[in-house]
């Protein structure tokens, strides 16, 4: 089996929660991505045109700047990279996260949370942010709490 990587993005605890688990059933290390400047509750008021998500998601070349660049990207096969979709795509904080390293032939397997919507254009929205040999499929939308067992089998047939 090839040395895997869970990496996350969570605004609020919920892809967080996801992640954790998803490391655990796959046998995974796990990196969370976060923001230098951390997002309030007004930042997330997607209602609010001005909040900062809203802003973030409008501006397609927003590259929100990360916390740390810590991760050793180098080291692993496949990269399991978790987020919230935002307006049907993955938060810009992605696309910061996948422009920080080399991805190389690398394989990047998606997973989101959503409040009630799927993956959208979120592939074609993050290819450009890697090398062209970097594979990046849309994997799966884990809402509600998983189980173990589930969330094995999944793993099983990506990995």
């Amino acid at each position: 089996m090839s040395k895997t990587l869970v990496a996350y993005f969570s605004a609020t605890g919920t892809t967080e929660q996801v992640a954790k688990e998803l490391a655990q059933a796959a046998g995974a290390d796990i990196y969370e991505i976060r923001p230098a400047v951390p997002y309030t509750k007004a930042d997330l008021n997607w209602m609010d045109k001005k909040s900062r998500s809203s802003v973030e998601m409008n501006d397609k070349s927003s590259r929100p700047a990360l916390a740390d660049r810590s991760a050793r990207i180098a080291a692993y096969d496949t990269v399991l990279l978790g987020f919230p979709i935002w307006w049907y795509v993955a938060p810009t904080i992605i696309n910061s996260f996948l422009e920080s390293y080399d991805f190389s032939g690398k394989k990047i397997v998606l997973f989101a949370t959503s409040g009630g919507s799927g993956f959208g254009k979120t592939v074609a929205g993050l290819k450009p942010s890697v090398a062209p040999d970097t594979v990046i499929t849309e994997g799966k939308v884990l809402n509600g709490r998983q189980t173990a067992a589930s969330l094995k089998a999944w793993v099983e047939t990506i990995l």
